[in-house]
């Protein structure tokens, strides 16, 4: 969502209309399971793991699972949940699971992330964690402005380590460590005694904002469930069946999460392959699928090794490659596909030249087998491989697509709206206040701000019922205690409105109200720039109403309980869990990272800079940073279905020199009777270079042809 600009043929600039609602469409399921997924669908006595290989079947197993738990054994769609990381996945499996049970109701059913299944125990639960309703969910941006805040207030403005600590927060709640544990493990590190001692107080201001941040959705539930065991078991009765996708992505919290959820009834079925184990960065642990062995003792174990994606010869470079990797659970991918052609693996002059022959490659292929340019897919380690990329695409008029644009809740215009939604249900929201006191101007400037936070600080309350004290007029001149009061009077008269009217007439208000789209209009470098700044305000209001009113069969729903306040924590979790999950909808060259490729397939494939210190990468070179640096190269080897180029380059720009780079180990522990090397000191085929030729004189043809 909110993609980067395809660059079309004709170079002009498309853009997919943001935010619009996109309905996984369900894919007719094949006529029969094979044997071990069958055994896999029906298997009740007992959790289960089901260890799948790339591309064979996984999400099928899940939702046949859930059809069958439905339709064959009675079980109620309420009582039965799955959990997976994305929204995309989890879309998907709703299609799926809808176009599996016809016309059955399924209403109740839970299949979400695991952060939105968090959202809800915690909305449920909130009493009992001590928050109030209309709670705020921090981002990134939020999280990282109040520790830069508590940093400056102890450290006299060195906030430079901020985001370090708020990674070392993020992981110590990850690994479910308190703030007390936190500062009693702490070792000499300087960092991370600051880092600890942060963490209390980090803790405290979001209580009193009454906000939790993202990784509270995980660790919250998970202390809830320890301290408050009749509530864990009122959880336990609500699901009755628990389905987990996606589980060697699993972190200590997510895990105790399921744990305590399956409880001694050992409900479970979790799908998992531990070679595709690749966010170790972002605290996933693969070594839960060896745990699982350990807290549930009765554990069954199918693997599913029929890959039903790519072809042989892939595959066999795809095991040999994993094979150098210690295994808990052994397994060999398969396919009935047919062997397929050679891997090939190029070799060229420098960096520059490795992206114009991977373009021509390209050309030369399309034309060749009259494909389309969404067929193909350029692999890379790092982001800032892409630039190089996107040029020569540039220059030949190829359209692409960039994964990881710009999120539509980026937008500036968006957040405002959010951090207005967000004061609406949350007065206490210091960081929404913050951001539109004075967005549009109301001649509330920084000083002004500045002495309300004093005060505010100084009475231990939050700077919106600081607004309403009389005391505040002692500290401001009365005319900005006036606007500040009539700020905030405006504010809670719409939300009084949006609890108990209408809440979609009530945000139509408050944008009007703000004269929002009159300031666009002033501020935007042109016309045609407000406009579309304010057609975001639009759909995401639009948006907002689609889910706030779904129709029948629309898989954008809350909950049963329709309030503006769940709506708004529904949107806060969308923004975060959908930043970089744009859809791809052209016929464009795709170009993203390793990591965002997983859980794609392509017919086409070219892994590019294939060296050593890029892929496996000069930060990860150690024994456990190598092994799944080695099983990043597995995702993107078994993205591919029909064809795999790998392409590195002799010599590499660095600091604006250009240094002698190494193939990449990796491709030495491929079947080299089934790679073909090329490019710097070998022979170019003549009939190779003819094609290319033909090609590129094709694509100019099509550029310079009228339309």
């Amino acid at each position: 969502m909110g993609a980067k600009p395809v660059l079309l043929v004709d170079g002009s600039g498309y853009n997919p209309p943001p935010l619009a609602v996109v309905v996984a469409i369900a894919m007719p399921e094949p006529a029969k399971l094979n044997p071990r997924q069958h055994t896999a669908v029906r298997h009740l006595d007992g959790p289960l793991l089901v260890l799948a290989g790339a591309g064979s079947g996984k999400t099928r197993v899940i939702t046949q699972k859930i059809a069958y738990l439905i339709k064959e054994c009675g079980l109620e769609p309420r009582r039965i949940a799955a959990v997976t990381f994305t929204n995309k996945a989890a879309r998907e499996m709703k299609a799926r699971v809808g176009a599996l049970l016809g016309g059955k109701d399924a209403r109740g059913l839970k299949i979400s992330t695991f952060h939105t299944l968090g959202l809800n125990i915690v909305r449920r639960e909130h009493t009992a964690l001590g928050y109030r309703p209309g709670f705020s969910i921090f981002d990134a941006e939020d999280s990282g402005g109040l520790l830069r805040e508590l940093m400056r207030k102890q450290f006299g403005g060195d906030d430079s380590q901020a985001q370090n600590i708020l990674w070392q927060i993020s992981r110590w709640k990850s690994k479910l460590i308190d703030p007390k544990q936190a500062v009693q493990e702490a070792d000499a590190d300087a960092a991370h005694v600051i880092a600890a001692a942060l963490y209390g107080e980090y803790q405290r201001y979001l209580k009193a904002y009454n906000a939790l941040d993202f990784d509270d959705l995980i660790y919250q539930p998970v202390q809830l469930f320890r301290h408050h065991p009749e509530i864990l078991e009122a959880w336990q009765n609500r699901i009755r069946y628990l389905l987990v996708d996606e589980y060697q992505d699993t972190n200590a919290s997510q895990y105790q999460m399921v744990r305590a959820l399956v409880g001694v009834r050992g409900a479970l079925t979790v799908v998992g392959d531990d070679d595709q184990s690749i966010y170790a960065w972002r605290g996933a642990e693969p070594e839960n699928l060896a745990l699982l062995q350990q807290d549930f003792p009765t554990l069954k174990v199918i693997k599913l090794e029929q890959n039903y994606r790519s072809m042989g010869r892939i595959l066999k470079a795809a095991n040999q490659l994993i094979s150098h990797n210690p295994h808990v659970f052994e397994k060999k991918l398969w396919s009935e596909m047919g062997y397929g052609d050679p891997l090939r693996a190029i070799q060229l002059r420098n960096d520059e030249h490795e992206a114009e022959a991977v373009v021509s490659e390209i050309l030369s292929h399309k034309f060749k087998h009259r494909s389309d340019y969404r067929d193909y897919a350029i692999l890379y380690r790092g982001n800032h491989q892409a630039r190089l990329f996107e040029k020569a695409l540039r220059e030949q008029r190829i359209p692409y697509f960039l994964s990881g644009g710009t999120s539509f809740f980026a937008y500036s215009e968006v957040k405002d709206m959010m951090a207005y939604l967000r004061l609406l249900v949350n007065p206490d929201d210091d960081a929404a206040f913050l951001r539109v006191v004075n967005t549009p101007r109301r001649e509330i400037g920084p000083a002004t701000v500045e002495k309300l936070a004093e005060y505010a600080g100084g009475r231990g309350v939050s700077l919106f019922t600081a607004c309403f004290e009389l005391g505040l007029t002692q500290h401001l001149p009365e005319r900005a205690a006036t606007r500040l009061r009539e700020f905030t009077e405006w504010l809670v008269d719409l939300g009084d409105r949006g609890q108990r009217g209408d809440p979609i007439a009530a945000v139509t208000d408050m944008i009007r109200g703000t004269n929002y789209e009159s300031w666009l209009r002033d501020n935007a470098k042109d016309e045609k720039t407000a406009e579309r700044r304010m057609q975001n305000v639009w759909e995401l209001l639009a948006w907002m109403q689609r889910v706030y009113e779904p129709k029948a069969g629309d898989s954008q729903q809350i909950s049963e309980d329709k309030t503006l306040a769940d709506l708004v924590a529904h949107m806060s979790l969308m923004d975060i869990l959908e930043r970089g999950e744009e859809e791809q909808r052209a016929d464009c060259v795709h170009l993203l990272t390793l990591h965002a490729a997983k859980g794609l397939e392509f017919p086409h494939v070219f892994l590019v800079g294939m060296e050593e210190e890029l892929l496996p990468h000069r930060v990860s070179m150690d024994e456990d940073g190598l092994e799944e640096e080695r099983r990043l190269c597995y995702v993107g080897i078994t993205r591919a279905q029909r064809s795999l180029t790998f392409t590195m380059a002799a010599k590499r720009k660095r600091g604006g020199e250009l240094l002698a780079r190494e193939p990449s180990r990796f491709l030495a522990e491929l079947p080299q009777d089934d790679l073909v090397w090329e490019g710097v000191g070998r022979q170019v085929d003549p009939q190779q270079r003819q094609e290319r030729g033909q090609a590129h004189l094709a694509n100019l043809r099509n550029f310079l042809a009228p339309t």
